[in-house]
């Protein structure tokens, strides 16, 4: 199975810049799909952005514009470069993967975004992110 470990949170002011990063180990080689979620206290949690196995990208309306998820396929590493932050992006960002097996997070996390929906069954432990007005 797949792990993942992000890094890169922060506080930063509106307007500012964060880019968030995503290790994998274990079984990398049969991951379908990878993704950046978030939840904000009292709040849904929210995809945020996927990125395909064929390297197609899919975003949240929200952050369309703003946000770009990569991936360096050599280092197993995702990434979430986020611009122009405001202070509704504020909340814990998790990575996730979507890979055959039992998952480690219990249920299926979904994206919803572009018409597009993908399910997630591994996360990372979250970082947080902060962003003042």
């Amino acid at each position: 199975q797949v792990e993942v470990v992000e890094s890169g949170g922060g506080s930063v002011q509106a307007g500012g810049s964060l880019r968030l990063s995503c290790a994998g180990t274990g079984h990398t080689y049969s991951v379908n799909c990878m993704g950046w979620f978030r939840q904000a206290p009292g709040k849904e949690r929210e995809g945020v952005a996927i990125i395909d196995g064929d390297g197609s990208t899919f975003y949240v309306d929200s952050v369309k514009g703003r946000f770009t998820i990569s991936q360096d396929s050599a280092k197993n590493t995702l990434y979430l470069q986020m611009n122009a932050l405001k202070p509704e992006d504020t909340a814990m960002y998790y990575c996730a993967a979507n890979q055959p097996g039992p998952g480690n997070i219990g249920t299926t996390w979904f994206f919803f975004g572009q018409g597009i929906a993908r399910g997630f069954n591994y996360r990372g432990q979250g970082t947080q992110v902060t962003v003042s007005s």
